[in-house]
């Protein structure tokens, strides 16, 4: 079947989670949009009515009866002309069968004010973040629809839901799950075209394998392929977008753009320039991109206007600072700086020409009073005892009770400052630099905090914090030494190995799954690498009770990381 003929289209959107009215007016007018330019055929995202993932929402009776009502709601609303694919739930009839559950993840095709057929997604994730099994039945039932054209021809369209399409064998060398939905289709069905609704979160790195295994699909089964991806952040997972389209030799006509909504209107006898956005410079411009919409949707989503931040002139609290002006906007920022005995005075300075050069507000407020309170308090008690990092601990308690009380007498978010690297070997204190609502950089490692300030430093981007300043992080943030400032002359190097070489376990602890001894075989030193292990394992008692963190690898601490703090494992 020639396509040249057809205009399709896809609605790239940021939905919020429970949104019902706010997701269906978002679906209809991007799909008036789309009809005004001609298209016959849109695709959204997966689950696009309510968001993804709506976790438990699934569980609420009145919940899944208002999406019901919705979805028809919404097919009497759209345009009748056009055929729409909407994620959504539908219940399954055999439910009371042993271990059935209630719903199906499905896709709606809406048209002529109709709900014209559901399609049901097979193959439920429970991997990473993922935990579909735990409301949805394995689909069933034809995922295949005629589509009638305006000229009285027609298309044969086959339809799969995200994880569906990715389970090819030939591209990953293995199968996850017993079915290939897109295979069994191609196989028994003369197709025409092959659509995806997706709700895939970003991960570094990710958009190439997508691409890759997408465009693999394509030319398999020799089927031009629409892909939708849901864009925008909800809590801690970050959706990037990128929805593509495929011509059946696996090229990309079309691609939507990254970290933000779009509209593509999709032609196959004649592709659009895909331009490069800013976020495909570097994985440091993604993961920046990333993490200014995982914070600006968090702000927005949660029904916040404004963010404080604890300004220590460290090279963390500047990055954190920087996302947050670009996230939303520099009058939006307050920067509190929180000086003790300890300080170093280029912290202090350095705090404040960071903060000039963003153009965000300030306040200092000196802590030594009230570590001198907490000593007088405590010193019967602690008599008999040297300093330790108790005293350390409680310059942070005092900073993090401080930037709380801020929080809550003006509202604004507190934004938690505290990098992957620290976070998992628990250099960070449980009610102080780890209080807050959203914890902004903790997937990112520290050499790569480094790595996305310098870039910052060096772009020619046209990110809002630039606007004609050459040095946005002052260099002597990014060049000292890192220290926590908590006793004179105090370094991260006192207590850690140097972040290069703790970086390097931490991948090959977290990502690659090493054992220790396997880690020490790579070259690492035993003590070392045995030190790493232990503080990783002892530290989960601290990350359980810390903010959600913004996701940007593949193993993120968070929904998707589930270890027990009780427990005993040898390196």
């Amino acid at each position: 079947m020639n396509l040249g003929n057809v205009t399709f289209g896809i609605a790239q959107l940021n939905l919020v989670i429970g949104d019902l009215v706010g997701n269906c007016d978002r679906l209809l007018s991007a799909v008036q949009k789309l009809a005004d330019q001609g298209v016959q055929l849109v695709l959204t995202p997966e689950l696009s009515l309510c968001g993804y993932p709506p976790r438990d929402l699934l569980m609420n009776h009145q919940f899944v009866r208002d999406m019901q009502t919705a979805i028809a709601d919404l097919a009497c609303k759209l345009p009748h002309d056009v055929a729409v694919l909407v994620g959504t739930i539908s219940i399954n009839p055999n439910a009371s069968q042993a271990g059935g559950k209630p719903l199906f993840n499905s896709a709606a095709l809406l048209q002529g004010g109709k709900i014209q057929q559901l399609f049901h997604k097979r193959l439920l994730p429970t991997y990473d973040v993922f935990d579909e099994d735990r409301y949805f039945a394995v689909g069933n039932g034809s995922q295949v629809f005629t589509l009638s054209l305006k000229d009285g021809s027609s298309l044969r369209v086959g339809v799969t839901i995200c994880e569906d399409i990715w389970n090819d064998e030939n591209f990953w060398g293995k199968r996850s799950y017993a079915d290939d939905p897109v295979a069994e289709l191609a196989a028994n069905h003369e197709l025409d075209l092959l659509l995806n609704l997706s709700a895939s979160p970003y991960a570094v790195g990710k958009q190439a394998l997508r691409e890759a295994m997408l465009s693999h699909s394509a030319i398999v089964h020799n089927l031009p392929l629409l892909y939708a991806n849901q864009v925008g952040a909800n809590d801690d997972l970050i959706f990037d977008g990128r929805s593509m389209a495929f011509n059946s030799k696996g090229k990309i006509i079309s691609r939507g753009k990254g970290f933000e909504e779009d509209l593509l209107i999709i032609n196959f006898e004649e592709p659009v320039l895909i331009a490069k956005s800013q976020a495909d410079e570097s994985d440091d411009a993604e993961i920046f991109a990333a993490l200014v919409l995982g914070v600006r949707d968090y702000v927005q989503k949660c029904r916040f206007r404004q963010v404080v931040i604890g300004l220590s002139g460290g090279i963390d609290s500047a990055l954190v600072a920087a996302i947050a002006a670009e996230a939303i906007g520099k009058e939006n920022v307050l920067g509190v700086l929180m000086p003790s005995p300890y300080s170093s005075e280029h912290s202090i300075s350095d705090a404040i020409a960071l903060a000039h050069n963003l153009g965000i507000s300030t306040q200092i407020i000196p802590i030594q009073p009230m570590m001198a309170a907490f000593d007088r308090s405590l010193f019967a008690l602690f008599a008999e005892r040297d300093g330790d990092v108790t005293e350390e601990n409680l310059q942070s308690r005092i900073r993090g009770s401080l930037l709380m009380a801020i929080s809550n007498k003006f509202g604004h978010l507190l934004l938690s400052t505290g990098n992957k690297s620290e976070i998992s070997v628990g250099y960070c204190t449980l009610y102080g630099d780890m209080n807050g609502g959203l914890a902004a950089i903790a997937d990112v490692p520290k050499m790569r905090v480094f790595s996305i300030c310098e870039w910052i430093n060096r772009t020619n981007s046209n990110l809002s914090i630039k606007q004609g300043i050459s040095e946005v992080i002052p260099v002597n943030i990014i060049t000292k030494p890192p220290s926590a400032e908590l006793k004179p002359d105090q370094l991260d190097q006192d207590s850690l190995p140097p972040y290069d070489i703790l970086d390097d376990i931490l991948e090959k602890l977290i990502h690659q799954h090493l054992s220790a001894t396997e880690i020490i075989a790579t070259g690492h030193d035993q003590a070392i690498v045995d030190r790493v292990v232990r503080l990783v394992k002892i530290a989960e008692f601290k990350r359980r009770q810390s903010a959600p963190g913004l996701k940007i690898t593949n193993r993120a601490f968070g929904s998707g990381w589930r270890m027990p703090i009780a427990s005993k494992v040898t390196p």
